[in-house]
């Protein structure tokens, strides 16, 4: 586990007890100032990537890194053959997104994605029900993931930097619902984004939201702010039916999840799911693809498309337009 920040310490803690996956090295920018971590869980800490990479009983690397690292410290493990799971966003460019994946490919090496998102229950019900053809032609995808967790994030942490979290919340929630949106409705034609500051100091501002037009024609619309008490929505909506997704608390917490649809006939449908952990399936799938036993969901296309899709939404933030992406 490389960074043991917050996330990267949910990330250890997710996959504890996993018989097909486990964390054996701990290791960060500054990692003696995480020995209580690392005595808590029993895993060794390792003085820097570089011995990590060098270490022979090391076969993969997950990455819980500043984003902008992401592709030197990909290049890096690809040099040294090992497997690697990146937090997302992979990258902040198409340019460097796309030379991270030849540099994968070509190595014959499996990298996994932190998009947790696409394995909670409601949302794989809501793929299946969009691939099967029976909502009709889909017309409009909307989302929001909202939360208060980054009202603690200091001023100065890169979180909250413009540099490497442009568009507020996009980085941390939004590029999560992008992913859910390419991976249902396909490639994105065009974005329209604006950003806003309202409440905490982070300099990339706290509020965003972003209209989407697809390839295919159909819109969509996301939004995502970062200090209001939790908040998640997803629907979609087709010519004959429309669905949508409800939680009762932020995926890493647990609990419920809702699904709930609507068909010509105007009667509403609901149904419950009990608390899954996504990020330990998220992993497990990973892990498994990387044995040969099985495939992993999520495509160079997806991969591509996301990254390029927030490279925009960065973009149309700074330059206050619809931008192509």
């Amino acid at each position: 586990m490389v960074g043991l920040g917050w996330w990267g310490r949910h990330l250890v803690e997710s996959v504890a007890g996993s018989g097909k996956i486990e964390i054996v090295r701990l290791t960060s920018r500054s990692p003696h100032g995480h020995k209580a971590f690392s005595d808590e869980t029993g895993i060794p800490l390792a003085d820097s990537y570089r011995h990590v990479l060098e270490d022979p009983e090391v076969e993969a690397v997950i990455l819980c890194t500043p984003h902008s690292q992401h592709e030197e410290q990909v290049l890096a493990a690809v040099d040294h053959g090992k497997q690697i799971f990146c937090e997302k966003p992979l990258s902040l460019t198409r340019a460097s997104i796309e030379r991270m994946l030849d540099a994968v490919n070509g190595a014959g090496l499996v990298m996994g994605v932190g998009h947790e998102r696409r394995y909670e229950s409601t949302m794989e019900a809501i793929a299946e029900i969009v691939a099967s053809g029976e909502m009709g032609t889909l017309m409009h995808i909307e989302a929001n993931f909202s939360h208060s967790i980054f009202a603690s994030v200091a001023a100065d942490n890169w979180r909250g930097s413009v540099e490497e979290a442009p568009a507020a919340g996009m980085t941390g929630m939004g590029v999560h619902l992008t992913d859910l949106f390419i991976s249902m409705l396909g490639p994105v034609e065009a974005v329209s984004a604006q950003s806003a500051q309202r409440v905490l100091s982070l300099p990339t501002g706290d509020i965003v939201t972003v209209q989407i037009r697809f390839c295919s024609g159909a819109t969509g619309f996301l939004g995502a702010v970062s200090a209001t008490p939790y908040y998640g929505r997803y629907s979609v909506f087709g010519e004959k039916l429309w669905v949508e997704a409800r939680d009762d608390a932020h995926p890493q917490e647990g609990g419920r999840t809702h699904l709930i649809s609507c068909g010509t006939d105007g009667v509403q449908h609901s149904e419950t799911f009990d608390p899954k952990d996504p990020v330990r399936a998220n992993l497990e799938e990973w892990a498994d693809a990387v044995a040969g036993n099985g495939s992993y969901r999520f495509t160079d296309e997806e991969r591509v498309g996301n990254v390029a899709l927030l490279e925009a939404i960065a973009k149309s933030v700074r330059d206050d337009g619809w931008v192509n992406v």
